[in-house]
Order: C-alpha cells, then structure tokens, then sequence
C-alpha cells in the first residue's frame, strides 16, 4: 500500500511519462530508424532489439531476452549477438541518435527543432533523467542508457532524457511483473485481458505463436487469473492484481519527477504536448 503523498507523485509520474512517451516511442517506427540501421548492415527486427540493447554493450541474447522481457526468447536469438558482428555497439547508439535527429526535424521542422521551448524543455527532461541516472540500482536499460554521453543538441538532450526515464519506468515494471509471478508472454496476455491493447498485435509483435499463447492463456485460467471461457477476461483477483502492478509501477517511476516537482512537470507536460501529438501519428494503433 502506498500513501495519499505518494499517490500524488505516483500520478504525476503517470501523466508526465504519458504524454512524453511518443518523443522517444517514436523511434521504434519511424522509416529514419530503419534508414540508420540498414545503413551499418542491421535490418528488420534486429535492428529494434540491438539499437535499444547498444547501450548496455556487446551483451548476450539472454541479457536482451531478460531486460526486455516479453519478448519470444527465439526472436531475440535471430539478433543477438549477430548484430554485434556487423556493427558495434557504439556505433549503433551514434545511429540512433542520427535517426531521432531527423525524425525531429522531420515532422517537427526547423523552427520547432531550433526553438526556445524545446530548449526548456530539454532541460525540464535532463533533470528528472539525471535523477533516474542516479538511482541505478535495480534499473539495467535504464543505468545503461544514463550512462551515454549526452548530446549536445536541446531536441535530442530531450529525446534522449526520455528515453531514459521510459526504460527506469519500464525497469520498475518488470521487477512487478516478476513479483507477481508472471512471465513474459503472461505479462502480454494480461496486458491484453485489459482491453487496452488487441491480443493478436501483441502477441505477433513479440513473436509468441499462437499455440505458445494458448498454453499460457491456460496456464493463466489455471492461476485464477483469467476467467474461464471464449475471449480474454480478467478474474475479479486478477483484475485486482493487474491494477496493481500498474499503481506500483507508477509509484515506483516517481522519483524522478519529484526533482521537477508539480509545476516543473506541468510545465514540461505543456511544452512537450504539440510534440507528442505529432509524435503519436507515427505509433501504430
């Protein structure tokens, strides 16, 4: 159970990720990213799984599989650590960065990119992600990629702030999910019993099969989680342990946003909200 105070900053975690999120989802979709990738050797999936994984070096596929977490272990085999033999790491996070770089400028355009506002709210993000970069403990992705050498550009200080802040909020997600003794495709079929996202876009993306599915939708009817019959919903205990997984998550992506407190939040909200929106039209629905 947490506190009225930390409910308050719980929340305040929950609307600023949202509405920043696109700045850094974005780069998982956007044709610049692909570009960047194919340029050094890397297509298709592999570039998704080694571009994100860059940060934390020439790891292994079991590395990638347990950070990443929901995803088809045989997937991320396909990637890793072949990736590593055609290009560096290093070399992969410079590519990232040129790809949100001209996505930015892209959809955005010159004067937004080159503006006062984004200035500001590049320093809004920088120190809410200084803060996650010193919490490290417990937070791998998100250790990581604090420790890039941040770029000198305002709009890719605040790319890369949120992409920051997105893996030290995911990180904590995963250790809730593990604490529910839930595993990665269970994580997404959960997900899916929501009602928030379509099962079938989840599972595809993550390259679980159908029969992988239904073993773990059983398995999940088993547990108490899911009720019994056609389609995927929730138990009431179920509903119950899934509602709670997302308060702790935001609880425990809140410090970060305490360094901004209420008005620094609100205020990069504001700023960054023309962004997102654009932003958001590049995320699949």
């Amino acid at each position: 159970m947490i506190d009225a105070g930390a409910t308050d900053a719980a929340l305040r975690a929950r609307k600023t990720w949202r509405t920043l999120e696109p700045l850094h989802g974005m780069i998982y979709f956007v044709p610049e990213a692909g570009e960047e990738y194919a340029r050094l050797g890397i297509d298709g999936r592999a570039g998704y799984f080694a571009s994100r994984a860059a940060p934390m070096g020439a790891v292994s596929a079991d590395v990638v599989v347990s950070t990443f977490f929901n995803f088809n272990a045989e997937l991320v085999r396909e990637a890793i650590p072949g990736a590593w033999q055609i290009a560096a790491p290093e070399a992969l996070v410079a590519a990232r960065f040129r790809a949100a770089d001209a996505a930015f400028r892209r959809l955005l355009g010159e004067a937004v990119v080159e503006s006062e506002e984004v200035r500001r709210a590049a320093s809004l993000a920088r120190t809410a992600a200084e803060e996650a970069g010193r919490r490290p403990e417990g937070r791998p992705l998100a250790a990581a990629h604090a420790d890039v050498s941040w770029p000198t550009a305002p709009h890719l200080q605040l790319w890369h702030a949120q992409s920051i802040l997105r893996e030290f909020r995911g990180d904590g997600h995963v250790a809730l999910l593990v604490v529910h003794g839930l595993s990665g495709i269970e994580s997404l079929i959960t997900h899916a019993a929501t009602g928030d996202v379509p099962g079938h876009v989840l599972r595809t993306s993550r390259g679980w099969s159908q029969d992988q599915w239904e073993t773990a939708v059983d398995a999940l009817r088993g547990r108490g989680w899911l009720q019994r019959g056609e389609g995927l919903r929730l138990t009431d205990w179920g509903g119950a342990q899934r509602r709670a997984i997302e308060v702790g998550t935001d609880a425990l992506a809140a410090a970060p946003y305490a360094a901004l407190g209420d008005d620094g939040c609100a205020e990069l909200r504001a700023l960054a909200r023309p962004w997102s929106t654009v932003f958001a039209g590049q995320l699949p629905r």
